[in-house]
């Protein structure tokens, strides 16, 4: 998966989609991150390269056009797909009474992260109601989680290491969704925008059951 600033301008993304296609990669599928004020955008690329193709050629093709940058390149799990945001929101409201566990579920492919987690305050502390198969064993019970009054990134936590954290309050509840990336990408302000919105529908759902 390759995230990559480039003019938000006609022909721009075509131009990218043809050095990367030169370069050995057989794109599956591109999605638009995020239009910013200052002329560019950021896209999402998920591509599959040759066994005898070193990704660093994917970033020199990119960087040889004016105006692209290359800011986050990562193997994507096999299988996977990019997903929009209304397929987290159709699978949360296919299930009403689990929408909060089923977006826990989307999240990392909704939004490129390696994993995602459900945690309340319960009077013993911290409870884990749902993460996903490679979110952290060792969840540690920090305030700040439960006293966010919106979506937002999260201060990293020393057991996890270089792990980029977002967050969003579950509201009427004393419970957030979190997830995390290893190293980067960093998180986006229309992804904390987006997180929020698409928690707060989720809690809308479960709590019309």
């Amino acid at each position: 998966m390759l995230r990559i600033e480039l003019p938000d301008v006609p022909g721009s993304l075509g131009a990218v989609a043809t050095a990367l296609g030169g370069a050995g990669a057989d794109i599956h599928a591109i999605e638009i991150v995020e239009h910013r004020s200052d002329g560019k955008a950021v896209d999402d690329v998920l591509l599959e390269l040759p066994v005898t193709t070193m990704p660093d050629k994917l970033i020199t093709a990119c960087h040889h056009l004016d105006g692209v940058r290359v800011q986050w390149i990562s193997r994507y799990n096999a299988g996977a797909n990019l997903s929009m945001d209304l397929e987290a929101v159709e699978a949360f409201t296919a299930e009403p009474s689990r929408a909060l566990e089923s977006l826990t579920e989307k999240i990392p492919e909704t939004f490129r992260a390696d994993w995602a987690l459900l945690v309340a305050r319960a009077h013993v502390g911290l409870q884990v109601l749902h993460a996903t198969p490679t979110a952290p064993e060792r969840v540690p019970d920090v305030e700040a989680w439960f006293t966010m009054t919106h979506a937002q990134r999260l201060s990293p936590v020393a057991d996890w290491g270089s792990m980029v954290l977002a967050g969003a309050p579950v509201p009427q509840r004393e419970a957030a969704v979190l997830f995390g990336r290893h190293g980067g990408p960093p998180i986006l302000d229309s992804e904390i925008a987006r997180l929020g919105h698409i928690v707060g529908l989720a809690a809308s759902v479960s709590a019309a059951v």
